[in-house]
């Protein structure tokens, strides 16, 4: 039984998930092959990511290779209601909506993990960690998980580094064919596709704060250039600083960016990353965005001590008012290419999601035989989802001779 707002979108929804898989040609050649090997025939799958047109037709594609799919957002407004009423009139089955409380969101998690999965795609690491403190009964026929994020592999490692992880994990956002696209070009533009909807402002000629310069923060000021905007990075990492540097941007600490910038990004995987002393400083009409996992970034409870006054200035953006300035937040601090947009590019999401389908293949294949750590996706899964999407763009490379590979793999 299903858990969603209204199923009378369905229409909608599946005119979402038409419109992405004629855009993901690499998920469509892996879901006609697995279609008739059926690799997940009798397995129930669990998954926690951004419920959207493109997560629900990796759904599909799971559901199609035999598997019985239980799928829950991993983030309470990133969730399509018309896309999850789409899915359970597939056959899935859902527990989301868009705009779940923090007990709703809670309860939505439990009803996934209670459909009792052999495999798991997690999205931050909510999913595994309710799995190990509230049902650590259902840990024993859990063959594994794939997670989806840089903040799901923090908490993991975490986990593993105290010995409390009980099931293998692949780290499918360290897989060249997720990080270096996904991340960097897929939150590039969507993040800045979520901030120009919310605002429907102009990006040239302003200067744009990214705040933390990992390869989704690459992204967003690589795009934030391309729009005309100036860009500020501030980091801790001294070598990802000299890095930003030498890509052109202007790097110096946020304390002495909160004055210059109209647009703030967070984008660091960790909590706090803007705070009171910046909000003091900050320009009156600056907006403040988060593009990390979790809404922690951005410190809203001392945003809102601050202020007189908090009211809707649009849709999406709530007005903070003090100290006879507005301070502009986007989508309560939640990821704002999600929240406030449809997240990454489909053909872009088409390499991630088939690394995400090959990762639980890997897993169920070798079960029994691997241990409960976090481990690398194999090299040649992400070669092979490189070498479907050169072949779906049409594309061919050159290939090393023989002697040329002897050469490479000689000492003398």
């Amino acid at each position: 039984m299903s858990t969603i707002r209204n199923p009378n979108l369905a229409a909608d929804g599946k005119l979402k998930i038409d419109w992405v898989k004629e855009h993901m040609p690499v998920l469509n050649e892996l879901a006609a092959e697995y279609r008739e090997t059926k690799p997940f025939s009798g397995l129930r799958v669990s998954i926690c990511l951004h419920l959207e047109a493109k997560t629900a037709y990796m759904a599909k594609v799971i559901q199609d290779s035999g598997a019985q799919v239980t799928i829950t957002g991993s983030n309470p407004l990133s969730t399509q209601d018309d896309v999850a009423a789409a899915l359970v009139a597939d056959g899935l089955t859902v527990h989301s909506w868009h705009g779940a409380t923090d007990e709703e969101y809670d309860e939505h998690l439990r009803k996934t993990l209670e459909s009792k999965p052999h495999l798991i795609i997690d999205d931050g690491g909510d999913l595994v960690a309710m799995l190990h403190t509230r049902y650590p009964q259902l840990i024993e026929n859990v063959r594994g998980g794939a997670e989806e994020t840089t903040t799901g592999l923090i908490r993991l490692r975490a986990m593993a580094a105290d010995g409390a992880l009980k099931i293998p994990m692949m780290a499918v956002n360290d897989a060249y064919c997720k990080y270096l696209f996904d991340n960097r070009y897929g939150t590039g533009q969507s993040v800045w596709d979520g901030i120009m909807r919310a605002t429907n402002l102009v990006i040239a000629g302003k200067t744009a704060v990214v705040i933390g310069y990992g390869w989704c923060g690459k992204g967003v000021a690589m795009r934030a250039r391309g729009l005309g905007a100036r860009v500020i990075v501030c980091e801790v990492d001294p070598i990802k600083a000299v890095e930003a540097v030498m890509d052109g941007n202007a790097v110096m600490p946020l304390t002495e960016a909160a004055a210059q910038g109209d647009i703030f990004i967070t984008i660091t995987g960790c909590r706090d990353a803007l705070g009171k002393e910046h909000f003091l400083n900050m320009k009156s009409g600056a907006i403040l965005c988060n593009a990390g996992h979790f809404d922690l970034e951005i410190n809203k409870k001392e945003l809102a001590a601050l202020s007189d006054v908090k009211r809707l200035a649009r849709r999406g953006v709530e007005a903070y008012e003090f100290d006879g300035k507005k301070i502009y937040l986007i989508a309560e601090g939640r990821l704002v290419n999600l929240a406030a947009a449809d997240g990454h590019p489909a053909e872009i999401m088409d390499m991630t999601f088939a690394l995400q389908v090959e990762a639980l293949n890997y897993l169920n294949s070798n079960h029994g035989k691997l241990p409960n750590d976090v481990m690398a996706l194999p090299s040649a899964v992400d070669e092979k989802v490189a070498k479907r999407k050169l072949k779906a763009l049409g594309i061919t490379i050159d290939e090393l001779s023989h002697s040329q590979q002897c050469y490479l793999t000689s000492w003398n």
